[in-house]
């Protein structure tokens, strides 16, 4: 009897062991594959950073060959063109991380490799002394020409091929200067919306009048309106509840269509479709152009904050249709929404990183262009994007008129609660060698008119 227990009592450990051992077992299974990827590039690897101490870090080069950031002769990182670069480049500091290029390629220019993460200590055998270069998207001169047009002032400023969703330009203003982001470090880590903060991806702005051509589509696909259809617009628009909604500066457009409306930026015209497209088919409009979801890969963009649909007052819904009330986007998603309408109603995924390329100067790995969604049809795009142009040849946007080039535009002052007007500007350019959508975000710069849209101008003769 005594035995049988016995028996017993080892077979209940025995199970228990092989239990724990199963356990042990799946656990090391989901960290070799699912959680693999994730814990290679986390921060926090010791294997990662020993790694990089024995590496000669890649060289980082725009598009056409210029050197944004390198390695010196001192192991230091260095980036030739500093704070102008800062929103695309990053930083790569041995005590803070790295962010930008310099983060999300981070294994590339290491001349490291999914498997060989996952190797361990075996992938030293693979691994050389220098890593891989990256050659960007990033055109230099469209940059410098962004950088100097916001003049110093708080804004942001994405330049985007329209065919194939590259990057040419990302500029945010104030910027850091990556060549001695460490000794400065404790200063701008403590300034909340500082030079830290890539307001290109990660400001959250009302689009204010910007957001007028999506609504101009979403009207005409649910037929909420037609191109013929006369708007009366006096001044201002009744809400309900003893609110209205007034024109800018108190204008008074008269008796308008849907393309003057646009032209004119008139809020009365697009108060009243936002009334007659409901909560439903407004959610459905925002929706459809990609305002609810995030990009993902080398463009970290933060999510837009989105009006709580199905319970918007009428008052609510023409503010959303005017790009105001509790709407917030990034100046990236505005450049992105300017393509659907230059690009037959395809939005192209942005990215970066062209190739990366080995020591021996063999091409590793090339971005291919993808679509990101398809916002409109061919049809609605090509007559949206004829309004827009008529905002540059006859309206709001003639500021960025340039001598030979077909612009598009349209521009937008935003009410800003913390203080005055952002100054909003979006649009495309067909250029000789490509076509490129644009946004322009100038904070506290009052009319995007007159602030943002001559910036638009100076980038597109940068790029002409």
């Amino acid at each position: 009897m005594a035995d049988w227990k016995l028996r017993k009592q080892i077979l209940q450990a025995a199970s228990a062991c092989m239990a724990l051992f199963g356990v042990l077992a799946l656990y090391i299974v989901y960290l070799t594959t699912w959680a693999a990827k994730d814990l290679s590039s986390n921060p926090l690897n010791m294997r990662s950073a020993a790694a990089r101490a024995d590496i000669w870090r890649g060289t980082i080069y725009d598009a056409s060959g210029t050197v944004l950031a390198e390695t010196a002769d001192d192991g230091m990182r260095r980036y030739p063109f500093g704070k102008m670069m800062a929103a695309v480049t990053g930083y790569n500091g041995e005590n803070i991380g790295s962010t930008g290029v310099e983060g999300h390629a981070n294994r590339a220019l290491l001349g490291l490799t999914d498997d060989m993460q996952r190797m361990g200590p075996l992938a030293q055998l693979l691994q050389t002394g220098r890593g891989n270069d990256v050659r960007l998207t990033v055109d230099a001169n469209a940059q410098k020409a962004a950088y100097e047009g916001l003049a110093g002032r708080r804004g942001a400023v994405v330049v985007l091929d329209a065919e194939t969703g590259a990057v040419l330009a990302m500029v945010s203003t104030p910027a850091y200067d990556p060549n001695d982001i460490e000794t400065n470090w404790k200063v701008l880590s403590k300034q909340a919306d500082g030079a830290l903060l890539n307001r290109c991806v990660q400001g959250l702005y009302p689009p204010g009048s910007t957001i007028k051509p999506m609504i101009a589509d979403a009207a005409l696909t649910e037929g909420a309106t037609d191109e013929k259809e006369v708007f009366d617009c006096t001044g201002t628009l009744d809400v309900g509840g003893g609110h209205t909604i007034g024109e800018s500066h108190g204008e008074v457009h008269g008796k308008v269509i849907l393309r003057d409306a646009v032209t004119e930026s008139c809020n009365v015209t697009f108060g009243t479709l936002g009334m007659r497209l409901g909560d439903a088919k407004l959610k459905k409009a925002y929706e459809r152009f990609g305002f609810a979801e995030g990009i993902g890969e080398d463009i970290v963009m933060e999510p837009s904050h989105l009006p709580d649909f199905g319970k918007l007052s009428n008052g609510d819904q023409a503010q959303v249709a005017i790009g105001q009330g509790t709407l917030l986007v990034t100046p990236m998603h505005m450049a992105l929404l300017a393509d659907a309408f230059a690009n037959g109603g395809r939005i192209m995924k942005p990215y970066l990183v062209q190739q990366v390329v080995s020591p021996n100067g063999m091409v590793v790995s090339e971005t291919q262009p993808s679509v990101w969604r398809t916002a409109t049809s061919p049809e609605m795009a090509a007559i949206i994007d004829s309004y827009m142009e008529r905002v540059v040849e006859k309206g709001t946007g003639r500021a960025a008129h340039v001598f030979g080039v077909r612009v598009t535009g349209k521009t937008g002052t935003a009410e800003n609660s913390a203080g005055a007007d952002h100054a909003w500007f979006i649009g495309s350019a067909d250029l000789p060698k490509r076509k490129i959508v644009f946004a322009v975000l100038v904070e506290n710069g009052g009319g995007g008119g007159t602030e943002a849209a001559p910036i638009a101008r100076r980038i597109i003769e940068s790029l002409a």
